[in-house]
């Protein structure tokens, strides 16, 4: 069995429904917790959180190279920035790992011609 989403192979046991639709475990948990780059209440929450703390926030090893990335080339188009980080991540990594950046006001995105640039924020 294939999942309806990302067309990878299920196990029988591992299969999850949705919507009438078959999915792997990833996309299910996807479909339901859907990325969401503009909440006012997670940037509140991560941006009072640093401020309580007194430090910056704690970055995985992903969020780092992405902010290191920006650093040196100040705004890149996103599939430039996924090939910088040499297939580390796909698109719906990236987005998750860009929400949560953005949740700490540490980067930002502008639509231009048809494209997205992600910066610094």
């Amino acid at each position: 069995m294939k999942c309806h989403h990302c067309q990878t192979d299920i196990t029988p046991s591992e299969e999850r429904e949705h919507l009438g639709r078959t999915l792997c475990e990833d996309c299910y948990l996807d479909a339901l917790s859907p990325v969401k780059t503009c909440d006012p209440w997670a940037v509140y929450s991560a941006t009072s959180l640093e401020r309580h703390m007194g430090h910056p926030a704690a970055l995985t090893p992903i969020q780092t190279e992405i902010l290191g990335v920006l650093t040196e080339a100040e705004e890149v188009e996103v599939t430039a920035l996924l090939q910088a980080l040499g297939g580390k991540l796909a698109m719906p990594q990236l987005e998750r790992e860009f929400a949560t950046l953005r949740h700490m006001e540490k980067v930002r995105a502008e639509k231009r011609e048809g494209k997205i640039f992600i910066r610094l924020y």
